[in-house]
């Protein structure tokens, strides 16, 4: 460096840090200029990015493309100043020459970083646009990373809110690569009952062997919220065959299992998974995952009645987003064993900073004094906080419910449709009040009205089929009514569904068959009371 060099920058440095950056910009980008040196280039830039100056910045920029024609650094500045700008049009080529330029190993990487940069542009379809001509070599067919490519044009077309788009994205990077896992990740989040093709798309991946096990998982976890739990537990034995040494597949596997009350399994499940967890390197970052199955073996200990082994996997909880949810199990077993006022005082003790806190707490101190049958307790409980907040949908349904169980027919229907008038989507307070009509035998024809609404906004809950499959054997259609809740509770074989599933094939004569889904069901929850009253109606011993 000469001592004119050293002056020129120098006062540059001092113009930009004490309060004439235009001049202070100027020195140095000329002193960038003379030496062609990466540092003050870069150092020009940040000096215009500081003084907000995106067209001085983009200025410094091109002058050292110019300067060093194979820098990669200019053209991935100039690609996000442009973005920045909005002249989304002159990023086209900056792109185009950047990917080129990037090795292929590299491309995921930069791929990555352009739909970044891209998806915070102000106009998103002309981003879109821009991006995808941008990557026209990348998109071609036999381009290496064409399926990757296509996956980020997707991508920056759902960022668009164009879904069909993305979804098309998805389908040419599956046929350009059929083993690249970026379009079915990207159809993954495009699934929707609406939308069968994207699905489509991500079981033919997974049929591959080589397909990655986070997709899988990911799928189950979709099929799960979707309440597939059949197709979910499936996917998870296959990777727990396939891949037994990686542990989170046996802790998703677990909890589905646990789902359908299969409790030897889960158990067994859980355990595994706790097994690999704790003995791999990265065990403080599964610590969560760790404290979930602790949680989930508590469950399965409360329902088999060892309270006792309940506690010990209670007291192995640890992490403060999951102590909450261990206090509120440790209630739960207090007050399944009559320990109401200990359970109570657990639940009061929690912290409640926020609105969402003090709604926890309401709700397990309410599900505290339904394990205790204390329904008039909870009724008083729920209606004291729906005075203070008469609007709250939730609350009002929450209520609605202790009502039903107090057997105060006339108010459970009036909140129920306060709750519809206040949430017209909402398919419980519709399913509620059919399902509250149809067991009492009255105003079928409207029950089955509501229901179906239900079934219209949750296609896919098998509580609600349920409901569905009672009304139609209130009305008498026992063919229907089968149909429907064998589909239920092949969904999810829970006890209430098999009680009403039992009562149907009895009423038809079909007594053995009827015995067979009550025994299976009480083994699962002995205790439930739609199975026990049924079975005390019917006058049958199991």
């Amino acid at each position: 460096m000469t001592a004119e060099l050293f002056y020129e920058v120098l006062l540059g440095e001092l113009n930009a840090r004490d309060g004439d950056p235009v001049e202070g910009f100027q020195l140095l980008l000329d002193s960038a200029r003379r030496t062609r040196e990466p540092a003050l280039f870069q150092r020009a830039v940040d000096v215009a990015v500081r003084a907000r100056s995106p067209e001085a910045a983009l200025v410094a920029v091109r002058a050292w493309k110019q300067a060093i024609p194979d820098a990669r650094e200019p053209r991935r500045l100039e690609l996000q100043i442009l973005i920045l700008l909005g002249r989304l049009t002159e990023t086209v080529d900056p792109l185009r020459a950047d990917l080129a330029a990037t090795p292929v190993p590299e491309r995921p990487a930069a791929l990555a970083s352009a739909v970044r940069a891209y998806s915070r542009a102000s106009n998103k379809q002309a981003a879109a646009q821009a991006f995808e001509q941008g990557l026209s070599d990348e998109l071609k067919a036999g381009a290496p990373s064409a399926g990757l490519a296509w996956a980020a044009v997707g991508r920056l077309r759902l960022n668009a809110a164009d879904t069909a788009g993305a979804l098309a994205a998805a389908q040419q990077g599956n046929a350009a690569d059929p083993k690249a896992d970026a379009p079915a990740v990207l159809a993954l989040e495009l699934m929707d009952p609406s939308r069968p093709d994207a699905e489509a798309l991500v079981r033919r991946y997974l049929s591959q062997e080589d397909a990655l096990p986070e997709a899988r998982v990911a799928y189950a976890r979709a099929l799960a919220l979707g309440q597939r739990y059949d197709e979910a537990t499936a996917q998870m034995e296959t990777l727990t065959r396939s891949r037994p040494d990686l542990p989170d597949p046996w802790l998703l596997l677990g909890s589905l299992q646990a789902q359908v009350h299969q409790d030897a399994a889960a158990q067994t499940s859980l355990q595994r998974y706790l097994d690999l967890a704790t003995g791999q390197s990265d065990a403080d970052e599964r610590a969560r995952g760790i404290a979930q199955a602790y949680l989930q073996l508590a469950q399965l200990a409360e329902r088999r009645k060892d309270f006792a082994a309940a506690e010990q996997y209670l007291s192995r909880v640890e992490g403060d987003e999951d102590m909450a949810s261990a206090q509120l199990r440790r209630a739960m077993l207090l007050a399944k064993q009559g320990k109401v006022a200990e359970a109570r005082q657990i639940v009061r003790s929690m912290p409640a900073r926020t609105d969402a806190d003090r709604r926890q707490q309401l709700q397990a101190e309410a599900q505290v004094l339904r394990e205790a049958k204390m329904n008039q307790a909870v009724y008083d409980l729920l209606a004291a906080a729906s005075a203070q907040a008469p609007n709250d949908a939730d609350l009002l349904y929450d209520l609605a419910m202790a009502a039903e169980k107090l057997n105060r027919v006339d108010e459970t229907e009036r909140l129920l449709r306060r709750v519809i008038a206040l949430k017209p989507d909402n398919a419980n307070a519709y399913n509620a009040l059919g399902y509250s009509l149809a067991d009492r035998s009255i105003r079928l024809p409207e029950a089955r009205q509501l229901i179906r609404k239900a079934v219209e906004l949750s296609p896919n809950d098998p509580f609600i089929a349920d409901s569905l499959g009672w009304v139609e054997f209130r009305l008498g259609n026992m063919a229907e009514a089968q149909r429907i809740l064998e589909g239920a509770y092949k969904t999810r074989p829970d006890p209430e569904i098999g009680a009403h599933l039992g009562e149907v094939l009895w009423a038809q004569g079909q007594h053995d068959r009827a015995l067979s889904i009550w025994r299976e069901a009480s083994m699962a929850d002995a205790e439930n009371e739609t199975l026990q009253a049924t079975l005390r109606r019917l006058r049958v011993k199991l």
